[in-house]
């Protein structure tokens, strides 16, 4: 897919003007948000690639991390994210 053209571009930046003018602080902060992001969402766009499947591990890793905060040692408290991020915990594999 080739990049924004013009006529793309002229589109975006009349949107965030829009936005500007309209003088309510949530369409302000979305034209803000998207212009931020735009590479990656263009990136998307163009590839069909996320960083989806990591932002689920790293949110199971923190959540196993908060229900194993009472182990003693920090090693104890490794082995369990660890472990609840393997493909087998997630069952993604047979267990046989």
């Amino acid at each position: 897919m080739p990049p924004p053209g013009p006529a793309q571009t002229g589109n975006r930046s009349a949107t965030y003007r829009r936005c500007a003018d309209a003088d309510l602080p949530e369409l302000q902060r979305l034209a803000t948000t998207v212009e931020t992001w735009w590479p990656e969402m263009l990136a998307f766009l163009h590839t069909g690639i996320t960083n989806a499947g990591s932002e689920g591990t790293n949110r199971v890793i923190k959540t196993i991390a908060r229900d194993a905060y009472g182990f003693l040692t920090p090693g104890n408290q490794r082995l369990r994210t660890r472990c609840a991020t393997t493909r087998r915990a997630r069952g993604h594999l047979d267990a046989r």
